[in-house]
């Protein structure tokens, strides 16, 4: 009898283990690629510029941020700043004033001088008078020969007690310096001299009267 050979059927726990390893497989390649895939994506040019506006957002925001931070501390320190200033402004105006009140209270207990630098203005207006008809030996009769004359003599002793700032001593002695020159010019006679130390005299007298206050204690200004 002839034997027959079945074909060799594998059994159910032998197809169930070659199921789940072909299974195992694809589900690996699957898991390959989209590991593949995403690491791709990832490197793609395309996130770049997301990213980047992101980041340029961000620095824009931080920037502005920062720049409101800082204008606020400066405004705040400019209106400190102007605070100070507003108090140095009305400590000096209290000072200045001050100083006023107590030049006029000076000036008001200087009868003697102001008619001391009345007569100054009377004399000055004599000389401009001669020094303009070019009469020197007029204005020569009113000034005298030197500074040592008694009505200049007197004029210096009011300047040096009402003047009490720096800048009431200058215009004083520049008053004084320029009546020499006046005087020495119209001994010379030396017109053009004369009436340019006339003008600088005259000048130097009323710029002192105004800083002083005294202009408006003066008549023939």
């Amino acid at each position: 009898m002839a034997t027959v050979f079945l074909p060799s059927i594998p059994s159910s726990s032998s197809c169930s283990t070659s199921s789940s390893s072909i299974n195992g497989q694809k589900h690996n390649l699957r898991w390959h690629f989209i590991t593949q895939c995403k690491a791709v994506n990832d490197n793609s040019p395309l996130s770049s510029p997301i990213l980047s506006k992101r980041s340029l957002s961000l620095s824009f925001t931080t920037t502005f941020l920062i720049s409101l931070a800082g204008k606020s501390y400066f405004d705040a320190n400019a209106a400190i700043l102007e605070a100070d200033d507003d108090l140095e402004l009305l400590e000096k105006v209290k000072k200045d004033r001050k100083k006023r009140i107590e030049k006029q209270g000076v000036i008001s207990s200087s009868n003697k001088e102001t008619a001391y630098l009345q007569d100054v203005i009377y004399k000055l207006s004599k000389v401009g008078q001669a020094i303009e008809n070019n009469d020197l030996p007029a204005a020569s009769s009113v000034l005298g020969q030197t500074t040592d004359t008694e009505w200049i003599k007197k004029a210096n002793a009011a300047l040096t007690k009402l003047s009490s700032s720096s800048e009431e001593k200058t215009e004083a002695d520049a008053f004084y310096s320029s009546l020499s020159s006046l005087i020495s010019s119209v001994i010379q006679k030396d017109i053009e001299a004369s009436k340019i130390a006339f003008v600088a005299s005259a000048s130097a007298f009323e710029k002192w009267t105004t800083i002083t206050g005294l202009v408006g204690q003066l008549k023939g200004l």
